[in-house]
């Protein structure tokens, strides 16, 4: 409801200022604090005062004064405060608040009829994902799930480096050395660890092994290569055999955050259709494309780039930027916009490809990244390739060990409950652990690094996942005594007939008033591209339902039953609200803890 009243206080404030011959540009419009009775404010009379020749105070009451109350719908009352014009909430908004809210799609926005396609983690298939790249994963598929509730036609992409030298080295290294001369065993059953040692004994022969065979290896890493460019189907096929085992492991691991992808897009796609081929003729025409240090490279000093965009090489085979080129144009090719997740690290690599785009005519209004920094973890820095990192799998194993054990602990510090199974205790360690790490990482804003500190993660009491979890379980807990089943009480038809004006407590206003601005969080931080929005809110959310039932009795004795039933439906209309909120995050929300 609260974009709804928006966009009321918008046509008024737009009305009044067109009655005064002002102009109409800037309504500004921001949330009042929280001792302020109104839902949204404007401090428009800060740009009016001189044109009005009065101080800010006289000219909010001047425009206050051409807006008729009476006309307004969801806003009872345009107040001054200073040079502040606050819009105050009716009956009629917190009556449509708590009939919406008990939809379970509650704040899904409209069809916007336009497609995106969002690109994230991405990794090489060279080994186990890394804590250190878990951003990616968790930001990007948070990214994904906010643009789809918001009304977009979303689809997950993972590009898969198939071609470049760290994939043939690796091929070779497998199609050379046995099992005996790998050191160690797996660390887990599966291909992504089996193979990776491969691929460590590889680059340690390359490193330290004797020069001759190390010529030798260069060369065949180099047919590899070259292979590749030339559309060779059998070193396609030799390649494939390692890239598809390893990144079958790799998927395993992302499904248990979870993160699923709708295409995994091979970069030898853009070479055997001739796509790069072409595109490097058309790098070659431009006036940016010099010959030097034996490479083909685009020189965009002119464009405030002073790295040179290395695109061929003198034996003539392209580059990762060259065949990326490529499948970003496929990508305007197929969607409206085009949404790619990259580490920090990646900064200088996005510029240049959004410029060699424009140089080649491609319109890149539709190109969006969102760059993040790196998990740490308080051990240290973490790499793949030298073997010494911390594996994702190792994060979310020893999350669930963790939220076992708090799970177990709560419940030994009150009467345990003979119906919570060991399979229920395993089933809320799953989601309370997977759900703190996805929580804590998107939770911060994507360019702030972060060391990942699992007493924060894990604690229930402070502004964590189990924190906002658990107020979804305490939903699902008083709507269960009240006989009713969670996922479908006061579904809308039931929920409009509730008499939301005996809602009279500041506790259960707050709390609509949260329930109503859920929709415009999930506008914002699509528009924004900032999932951390959400879980901002969720944050916030949690405090104005715990105040609430603090202060608010619902099943008690003594409530009237007209009361009891409109705080059920807010206890309702809480559930979905928070339950589709921690979704957009991929948390889930356990019906018990």
């Amino acid at each position: 409801m609260f974009l709804a009243l928006r966009s009321e206080v918008e046509d008024a404030l737009e009305g009044a200022l067109s009655r005064l011959e002002l102009p109409t540009d800037d309504l500004g419009l921001e949330e009042p604090p929280e001792d302020v009775d109104s839902v949204l404010a404007s401090s428009v009379a800060f740009r009016l005062s001189g044109e009005l020749g009065v101080a800010p105070p006289e000219a909010a009451t001047e425009v206050a004064e051409e807006i008729d109350d009476d006309e307004l719908t969801y806003v009872s009352e345009v107040q001054t405060q200073g040079p502040y014009l606050n819009f105050l909430p009716s009956e009629t908004y917190y009556g449509t608040t708590l009939a919406n809210g008990t939809d379970a799609e509650y704040g899904r926005l409209p069809d916007r009829e336009e497609s995106i396609v969002v690109e994230h983690t991405s990794a090489n298939p060279t080994g186990p994902v890394h804590v250190g790249r878990a951003r990616n994963p968790i930001i990007g598929d948070a990214v994904a799930n906010v643009l789809e509730f918001a009304g977009y036609d979303v689809s997950r992409h993972y590009y898969v480096n198939d071609a470049g030298r760290q994939i043939a080295t690796f091929t070779w290294a497998y199609e050379t050395f046995d099992e005996e001369d790998l050191e160690g065993e797996p660390e887990r059953d599966r291909a992504d660890y089996d193979l990776v040692r491969y691929y460590r004994t590889g680059n340690e022969f390359l490193e330290h092994g004797p020069e001759a065979e190390v010529e030798a290896a260069e060369a065949e890493i180099e047919a590899i290569m070259q292979g590749l460019e030339d559309g060779d189907e059998e070193t396609y096929e030799r390649v494939s055999e390692v890239v598809d085992q390893v990144l079958g492991g790799m998927q395993a691991c992302l499904s248990r955050l979870p993160a699923e992808f709708d295409e995994f897009v091979k970069e030898t796609r853009f070479m055997f259709d001739g796509s790069t081929d072409d595109l490097v003729a058309r790098l070659k025409e431009l006036d940016e494309a010099v010959y030097e240090d034996d490479a083909w490279q685009l020189d965009l000093s002119a464009h405030g780039i002073e790295k040179n965009l290395v695109f061929l090489r003198s034996d003539g085979t392209s580059l990762y930027p060259t065949r990326d080129l490529a499948h970003h144009e496929w990508k305007f090719d197929e969607y409206d916009r085009a949404v790619t997740v990259l580490g920090e690290d990646h900064k200088l690599q996005a510029r240049q490809l959004r410029t060699a785009l424009e140089l080649l005519g491609t319109d890149t209004d539709g190109l969006e990244q969102v760059l993040y920094s790196y998990v740490n973890l308080p051990e240290g820095k973490m790499s793949t390739r030298r073997g010494t990192g911390v594996d994702l799998d190792d994060l979310l194993d020893e999350a669930i060990d963790r939220a076992r054990e708090e799970v177990e602990t709560r419940l030994d510090d009150r009467i345990r409950d003979d119906e919570l199974e060991e399979d229920d205790i395993e089933r809320i360690a799953h989601q309370v652990g997977i759900g703190a790490v996805r929580y804590d990482i998107v939770a911060k804003q994507p360019t702030k690094a972060i060391t990942f500190e699992w007493e924060r993660a894990l604690d229930f009491e402070a502004q964590s996942a189990p924190y906002v979890q658990y107020v979804h379980a305490r939903c699902c807990g008083i709507l269960e005594e009240a006989g009713l089943d969670p996922e479908a009480a006061f579904e809308t038809e039931a929920g409009e007939d509730i008499d939301a004006t005996v809602l009279e407590a500041e506790a259960e206003r707050d709390l609509l008033e949260t329930i109503a601005r859920f929709p415009g969080v999930v506008e914002t931080a699509a528009d924004d591209l900032e999932p951390h929005r959400v879980a901002t809110y969720t944050r916030e959310f949690a405090e104005r339902f715990n105040a609430f039932y603090r202060e608010c009795p619902v099943l008690a004795d003594d409530v009237d039953p007209e009361l009891r039933d409109a705080r059920l439906a807010l206890v309702a209309g809480s559930r979905h609200t928070i339950a589709n909120a921690l979704s957009l995050l991929g948390v889930e929300a356990p019906r018990s803890m």
